[in-house]
């Protein structure tokens, strides 16, 4: 008996054994087996984390903003002058005979507006805010030549061009640029010399007062909104107070108001743009055409070149409404990416203006964009029905010779901006040249030395974070 018993002991033992070698077994395949799908995705995830890794390295180099800006730029003039020979070849040869003429008078342009980039690359800061006035003034002074009859030229209406040898060109465009110069430099200055809201208003409102009554007179609508836009945006990223701002954009829409009605031509397109059925062969035909070429387009369009609102449908194809040509020839797909290239610039141009130490390039900076993107806003608009006809341009897509060389001009100037990036400034002056800067022979950029005020300030500013910081810790309550 105490044999059999013993033997059962030793064989429930072995059981047990098999039982627990059996059930470590089926542990280890289940972790196996749990561990197996982790590591399949774990391997994606990590993908991803290396790639926002990457991302986020080249966004913290130095001259990253640089690159950016001129890259934007590039796309965008290619792009243009593109679309500016498809969209121009028809009303081109009706005009001049030749499917070529505007399109090679927009690469002449083109081709100032990059020397302008290229010089205004190479310029210094203290250079351009000591002639940033006499610039505004000698700008206003053609805003008043332009006016007087056998100096100006009309067209469309509009008597605001100079035409010297077969070239036109727009002083409202250079006064834009002249202007936002100026009123960076006078803010900038203003504020660290901590003046009154009237010290700070004064010398800017009437000098842009007077330089819109002269655009008006033209009369000219789009300019006079491009202006506008220009000196809210100077406002605005001044620190102008919320409810001045509030009160001043209330005053510019309505003042927009009333000049796109007291005109007869201006009033019917605001009311064509109400009842767009109204008077769909008159006043509303062209924004009608526009809305049936982008509807032919779809999604991915008909083809570059393949448009046909172009053949004398649509009326200004190659200019105000080159984006409905855009629509029709790359589609959906291509007018998102050209305004997704233009998000690209706002980003571009907003993060120059917080990385810049300089008050001046920052006010500078951040105003040129919201003037670009704003434009861009307004054309897109009235092109797709969202707002009335203005004839703002879009830049660097239309023909038009005087708004291309003036608006590669200002972003030259925000490259220049880019370049004056602290960090920038450190790498360039450390040998850590560039080779862009060495294609372009770019001279080195100069290290933003603060005022004896702002130094003022941020000595006040850091001694009360001092004294918080030495500060001895309050002894905790016993319990």
């Amino acid at each position: 008996m105490p044999t059999i018993l013993s033997r059962l002991r030793r064989r429930g033992s072995a059981d047990a054994a098999d039982t627990d070698t059996a059930a470590d077994t089926d542990t280890d395949t289940d972790a196996e087996a749990d561990t197996a799908p982790v590591t399949t995705t774990a391997a994606p995830a990590k993908h991803r984390f290396e790639v926002h890794r990457r991302f986020g390295a080249w966004l913290g180099r130095p001259m990253t903003s640089f690159h950016l800006i001129i890259s934007v730029a590039a796309l965008l003039v290619t792009l243009g002058l593109t679309m500016v020979l498809s969209a121009s070849g028809v009303h081109s040869y009706d005009e001049d005979g030749s499917p070529w003429a505007i399109f090679g008078r927009q690469v002449l342009w083109t081709v100032v507006g990059l020397v302008g980039f290229w010089i205004a690359l190479r310029v210094r800061v203290s250079f351009l805010r000591n002639t940033a006035f006499s610039a505004f003034a000698v700008t206003i002074v053609m805003l008043v030549l332009v006016l007087i009859p056998g100096i100006g030229h009309e067209s469309n209406g509009s008597r605001g061009w100079f035409v010297v040898a077969g070239l036109s060109m727009q002083p409202s465009e250079l006064t834009k640029i002249a202007f936002a110069i100026w009123g960076a430099h006078l803010l900038a200055t203003r504020r660290l010399e901590h003046a009154s809201l009237r010290e700070l208003l004064i010398p800017l409102i009437p000098a842009a007062v007077i330089a819109l009554v002269l655009i008006v007179a033209q009369p000219d609508l789009g300019q006079t909104v491009s202006l506008g836009i220009i000196l809210l945006a100077l406002l605005w990223y001044a620190g102008l107070p919320l409810k001045v701002f509030v009160t001043s954009l209330g005053a510019a829409v309505a003042a927009a108001a009333v000049l796109a009605v007291s005109e007869g031509y201006r009033s019917d397109r605001v009311r064509s743009w109400l009842d767009p059925g109204a008077d769909a062969q008159g006043s509303g035909y062209q924004a009608r055409q526009a809305k049936f070429a982008l509807a032919n387009g779809g999604v991915f369009g008909d083809g570059l070149g393949q448009g046909t609102a172009k053949w004398n449908y649509l009326p200004n194809a190659h200019n105000d409404f080159i984006f409905a040509i855009i629509g029709e020839e790359l589609g959906f797909v291509g007018a998102f990416g050209l305004l997704a290239l233009f998000g690209l610039f706002a980003y571009t141009g907003m993060r120059i203006a917080r990385r810049s130490a300089d008050p001046f390039l920052r006010l500078l900076t951040a105003s040129a964009t919201m003037w670009v993107i704003g434009q861009v806003f307004i054309n897109v608009g009235y092109v797709i029905g969202l707002l009335p006809v203005t004839g703002i341009q879009l830049p660097l897509i239309s023909a038009g010779g005087t708004s291309t060389a003036t608006t590669l001009f200002m972003i030259g100037l925000m490259a220049n901006a880019a370049r004056h990036e602290p960090e920038a400034v450190a790498a360039l002056r450390a040998g850590r040249e560039d080779r862009m800067n060495r294609i372009l022979r770019l001279p080195l950029p100069e290290p933003y030395v603060p005022s004896r005020v702002e130094a003022v300030r941020d000595r006040l500013r850091s001694k009360p974070n001092a004294a918080k910081a030495a500060k001895p810790a309050r002894p905790a309550r016993p319990a």
